[in-house]
């Protein structure tokens, strides 16, 4: 991993509330909770998020695709309640099993795969 980065929680899902919870154990990231009603575009751009993350089942936060022309620098990820899928702004999907598979997306360049190492939530109950 590279250099710090502030990540920032957007919305009150469990999925996203359970990634915050798996990323705050990165030392390098400096991970805050956006709750909701979120900044505006204006707030959030001078709070300058290296990444945005947010449940991609709720609805998409409009300030933070907004941010995305002001910051073309900015990582925008949305997770899926099912935990392993990762939709990044440009549309395309990658596989985020793990903390460390985010935490790879986060950090680098994105590939078509991302290897799977460890669950990025723990479940504690098998899916029906």
């Amino acid at each position: 991993m590279t250099g710090h980065k502030r990540i920032f929680l957007y919305g009150d899902s469990i999925i996203v509330g359970a990634v915050g919870a798996s990323l705050r154990r990165i030392p390098q990231y400096d991970v805050l909770h956006l709750r909701t009603p979120a900044p505006g575009t204006k707030d959030l751009d001078a709070a300058a998020p290296d990444v945005i993350v947010f449940d991609i089942e709720a609805p998409h936060p409009g300030p933070a695709f907004e941010l995305l022309d002001r910051r073309p620098g900015l990582l925008l990820l949305g997770v899926s309640p099912d935990g392993d899928v990762v939709g990044l702004w440009s549309r395309r999907q990658y596989r985020a099993a793990s903390a460390h598979d985010l935490a790879a997306l986060i950090d680098a360049a994105p590939s078509a795969s991302v290897p799977r190492t460890e669950p990025l939530i723990q479940r504690t109950r098998p899916r029906a």
